[in-house]
């Protein structure tokens, strides 16, 4: 008995000194600057001073920000949720040609960059845009729709990849005994969905309250949220007691979504287990029409912006010329910028590449201990706050991360101020959660008895865990670099800050140049614009190749 449970003891050593690294690197570029964003504001003389608390929620533009923020991130949740829902069965219920192709559109806005969002829909909507005559361009609707574009990937991924595994014998026999499809749908498929649809719901709204660069790129002065009003107070007012209360008022916030987010994502597991063996897709029949409608209406909108995007990039005046697109290889093109756009890729490419080797290290460490089941209560409790500190990173506002550096780390021994090596950290940060939430469920999914045989039969309790969870965890791995580069391209809100003035990212680049008046500054951000997404898209592609699911983990 005393050699047992020095075998099972061993390796869970070993597991807690291995957790330290990833709890190591969060503590230092994450908590810190966090708890730095935050000590500047309510510490300003060494001394705690919450005077500007009611100085800040006394404020009308508080209150306009605060009540947008909310207002916008419920409507968008539940305007994707409504357009979700029916694409998530059309896709992973029904079998029709062109489906693989339709996922891979619906997935792609996912990971394209916030601020290529909003070029997108500021060229869709504007004047003299394709949707200009609707008179848009200035309200909240580019907003929201900008939100619904970029989240239907979530709401679609995660309730299809539940709703292709539900067990239909139940649908089948609630039919069978009468049931019209709204009866069945109401009573048998929706309660088994609820946890999924819960938790996409969750996620959806998380993104939409803290999203950045699209509302920064459409909402001008007149529409902000806590996330861009954070960043003016940091930016513009150096108020650092306003964006302190806000980003305290954001964290509450999160931390309440994602304890929401993984208590169902738990009774989503549960329920999960319940289910039978995936069924095979159906053809469509007369009553799928309306889910079919949804589909096509859903690739339409998806599909517009990008197109107007692309066409617009291509057009000087009246006339049909590539002149914006050389224009980016010229470092002298615009007195705007110090580089050219050509030079930002290559920054770009590099700092996304190293961030996706340190997001994939410490999130496949993370996974490995998250994914772990100790027999303990106390141990359990400790890996799920484990799990749940390494989301938060997620939903924090990254311009409070990317502020924080700039003044938590600028003096020995983490003098990092004016290192490059900061803008890869801050993306590795923002890809880390999403690396967990791909590889963290497929490690959970292995019956642990596995392991338990390899090791009856004289396995090392690591060489145990590399056989079983190995061959596993190969294309989830893929998947999880693939979405870690190309979020890692796109990010924004941080590198806004950190990025040095000689070596800026492309999303940087796109935000000078809209920022710019003039026709050839919007020309040159949208030909811009074209090639991230470009670049984006085509890693999406080597991801949905892969065929897993992985947004549908959250």
């Amino acid at each position: 008995m005393g050699r047992h449970r020095h075998r099972l003891t061993r390796p869970g050593l070993a597991l807690t000194a291995l957790a330290l690294v990833p709890i190591a690197f969060l503590a230092v570029f994450f908590v810190l600057p966090v708890g730095g964003m935050l000590g500047r504001g309510f510490f300003p003389d060494g001394q705690l001073d919450l005077s500007g608390v009611p100085d800040v929620f006394g404020r009308a533009r508080t209150l306009r920000v605060l009540w947008f923020t909310l207002w916008s991130a419920l409507a968008g949740t539940f305007l994707t949720l409504g357009m979700g829902l029916p694409v998530a069965f059309a896709l992973y219920r029904l079998r029709f040609p062109g489906r693989a192709l339709l996922r891979a559109a619906v997935v792609m806005p996912f990971v394209l960059p916030t601020v290529v969002v909003g070029v997108m829909f500021r060229s869709l909507l504007s004047k003299g845009g394709p949707l200009g005559f609707l008179g848009w361009d200035g309200t909240c609707v580019p907003i929201l729709m900008a939100f619904v574009f970029f989240n239907l990937a979530v709401v679609v991924r995660t309730v299809g990849g539940m709703w292709e595994g539900l067990d239909r014998r139940a649908e089948e026999s609630a039919a069978a005994l009468g049931a019209n499809p709204w009866q069945v749908w109401r009573t048998v498929t929706l309660p088994a969905l609820a946890p999924a649809v819960v938790s996409a719901a969750t996620l959806v709204f998380l993104f939409c309250s803290t999203a950045f660069g699209v509302v920064l790129t459409l909402g001008g002065l007149r529409y902000g949220t806590i996330e861009t009003e954070i960043y003016l107070l940091t930016t513009q007012f150096l108020d650092l007691q306003g964006a302190a209360v806000l980003s305290m008022v954001q964290l509450v916030a999160v931390a309440a979504m994602l304890f929401v987010a993984a208590r169902t994502r738990a009774r989503r597991e549960t329920s999960v287990k319940r289910v039978g063996a995936r069924a095979a897709a159906r053809p469509p029949r007369r009553h799928d029409l309306p889910a079919l409608a949804v589909t096509l209406l859903a690739v339409v909108f998806i599909l517009l912006p990008v197109g107007s995007l692309i066409v617009r990039s291509f057009r000087v005046g009246d006339a049909w010329s590539l002149r914006h697109y050389r224009a980016l290889t010229d470092p002298d093109a615009t007195p705007a910028l110090r580089v050219s756009v050509t030079e930002a890729v290559e920054n770009s490419l590099r700092t996304a590449i190293d961030a996706t080797v340190l997001a994939i290290v410490l999130g496949l460490i993370v996974s490995i201990v998250v994914s772990r089941r100790p027999g303990a209560a106390g141990w359990r409790r400790v890996i799920s706050s484990l799990d749940a500190a390494f989301m938060l990173p997620l939903g924090i506002s990254a311009v409070t991360v990317g502020f924080g550096f700039l003044i938590t780390l600028d003096r020995p021994p983490l003098d990092l101020r004016s290192s490059p090596v900061l803008v890869p950290i801050a993306q590795a940060m923002v890809a880390l959660p999403l690396v967990v939430r791909t590889l963290a469920p497929v490690l959970r999914s292995i019956d642990p008895r596995q392991r338990e045989a390899a090791a009856a039969l004289g396995a090392t309790p690591w060489r145990a865990a590399w056989t079983t969870e190995a061959p596993v965890l190969t294309r989830p791995l893929l998947a999880a670099t693939g979405f870690a580069f190309a979020v890692s391209l796109g990010e924004f809100g941080a590198t806004s800050f950190l990025a040095r003035p000689d070596r800026p990212t492309v999303p940087v680049i796109i935000y000078q140049l809209i920022s710019r008046p003039g026709a050839d500054h919007l020309g040159m951000a949208l030909a811009a614009s074209v090639v991230l997404s470009l670049l984006t898209v085509t890693v999406m592609g080597l991801v949905e190749r892969l065929r897993v699911g992985s947004v549908g983990t959250f």
